[in-house]
This record gives C-alpha cells, sequence and structure tokens, in this order.
C-alpha cells in the first residue's frame, strides 16, 4: 500500500529500498513477525555496520547500510498490509533512526581526524534536513488523503490506535518528543504556512527526498565503499545549506 494516492506519487530519491521492503513485508504478512520486531531487526543490522567501521571492514558497512535502509521501509510496509497502522511503530522507528545517525556519524569522527564540533554540527545538519524531507511530506500526504500515521505537528499525545495501550504510546511519544522536538520547531518556524499551500508538485518532492534517511545512507554508503570515510562529516555540513534553498523554492513559488 501506497503512503500516496496514486496521482500523487513522486520520484522519492530516499525510497530505493521500498521494493526490496515491500517483498519482505509480503514474507512476513502472515507470520508472527510485527512491524516492531522488523524496526528491532534493523537497529541490529545498523550496530553490526557499525562494528565493520570500527574494525576497517568499509565495503562490508557499506553494505549493511544499505541493507538497513531496506529493511527500514520493511516495517511500514509490513504495517500497512496488515492494516494495523501505530504509532508505537513510528515511534519507535524515528527514535531508533536518530539513536542510529547519531551513531554513524560518532563512528565516523571516532575513524577519522574530524574534531567532534564538526561531527556534532553535521548530525544536527542531517536531522534538519531529514525534518525539512518529513515535514513537507506529512503535509503532502495529510492534504491529499494519504497516510496519516505522521502527523504535521507532534505537538500532543496521540489517542491509542486499536490494539495499542496508551501508556506505551504516552512513553513512545515524550521520547520521540525530546529527541526531534528542537529540529522540528526550527523547520516550522523557517515555513510556518506551508500547510496552507496546495498540494507540492511532484518535482519539488523528487528534490526535497534528496534529504530522506535512504539517501543520507545512500551517501554514507558510497563514501566508505570508495574509502572516502574523511569526507562525510564535511560533506553533510555542506549539504545543509539546501535546506534554505528548499525552504525558499517553497515559499516564493509554491504558495
Amino acid at each position: 500500500m501506497a503512503k500516496l494516492p496514486k496521482e500523487y506519487q513522486f520520484l522519492d530519491l530516499s525510497d530505493y529500498g521500498r521494493s526490496g521492503g515491500h517483498w519482505i513485508a509480503q514474507q512476513l504478512k502472515n507470520t508472527w513477525v510485527t512491524p516492531i520486531h522488523v524496526t528491532t531487526l534493523f537497529v541490529f543490522v545498523g550496530i553490526f555496520a557499525i562494528v565493520c567501521m570500527l574494525n576497517g571492514y568499509y565495503k562490508i558497512a557499506a553494505f549493511f547500510i544499505i541493507i538497513k535502509s531496506v529493511i527500514d521501509a520493511a516495517d511500514g510496509e509490513l504495517s500497512r498490509l496488515n492494516k494495523k497502522p501505530s504509532y508505537i511503530g513510528r515511534y519507535y522507528d524515528s527514535i531508533a533512526d536518530i539513536i542510529l545517525n547519531f551513531s554513524f556519524l560518532l563512528t565516523f569522527w571516532y575513524i577519522t581526524d574530524i574534531s567532534i564540533i564538526y561531527m556534532l554540527i553535521a548530525f544536527f545538519g542531517i536531522q534538519l534536513q531529514g525534518t525539512v524531507y518529513n515535514y513537507y511530506y506529512v503535509i503532502l500526504r495529510n492534504s491529499v488523503a494519504g497516510d496519516s500515521t505522521s502527523r504535521i505537528f507532534e505537538d500532543s499525545t496521540p489517542k491509542a490506535l486499536h490494539g495499542e495501550n496508551q501508556l506505551t504510546v504516552n512513553v513512545f511519544y515524550k521520547i520521540y518528543n525530546t529527541l526531534y522536538i528542537t529540529f522540528d520547531k526550527i523547520i516550522y518556524h523557517l515555513d510556518k504556512n506551508a500547510c496552507d499551500s496546495p498540494p507540492f508538485p511532484k518535482w519539488f518532492m523528487t528534490l526535497v527526498s534528496m534529504y530522506g534517511l535512504g539517501f543520507q545512507l545512500l551517501f554514507m554508503s558510497f563514501m566508505l565503499f570508495l574509502n572516502m570515510q574523511n569526507y562525510v562529516i564535511p560533506f553533510f555540513i555542506i549539504y545543509s545549506v539546501l535546506i534554505i534553498v528548499f525552504i525558499g523554492i517553497r515559499r516564493q513559488f509554491l504558495n
């Protein structure tokens, strides 16, 4: 099941793992495996990639970073196939992603001579990049009756969906909100009126998808494969410049 109606679907550069994720979800559809299990699996795959990086096996690490992206797509696909949306699963996925993002960059810092300050700047930049993409993507999905598990404004604890425990939803929401609230507020204040725009054109969403997590991990993987690990942190700092470009395009031309 797609996140968007067919007429609004666009080429998502960060979503290259979707077909593989859908295949995995199809195999798991009628089993005891849940999306939570799948999310936990990609966490372990990400940790394995980090272990490979720490031991100098950069090409193997690059491979498993891509595998992580594919499995990351599978949990949401499985949830949609089983028609069991979940706030717990949505928050758990996002919490796992931000912790792994930080861990990946921390590992790049450890295996290179880059300053820890630059690593922290790169992490901040990566999270802002992802927030721009998610902000516009969620606005689009909500405006055209697409997948609505993700909310435009995560400013209150949602009511647990069928099969969920409200206390667990509350706990996961608080953790999610603590980790993401700063980035969400920054992007919202940079483009408060985005929600009032007509549905964003496909070309714009394709451009913004350059900031999707899958595309970010693809860059990391590519540089690792080419033994360019020294350039990963500087690259993501410079890459953050496009945040202003994308927001500027939206504000000037897509009202």
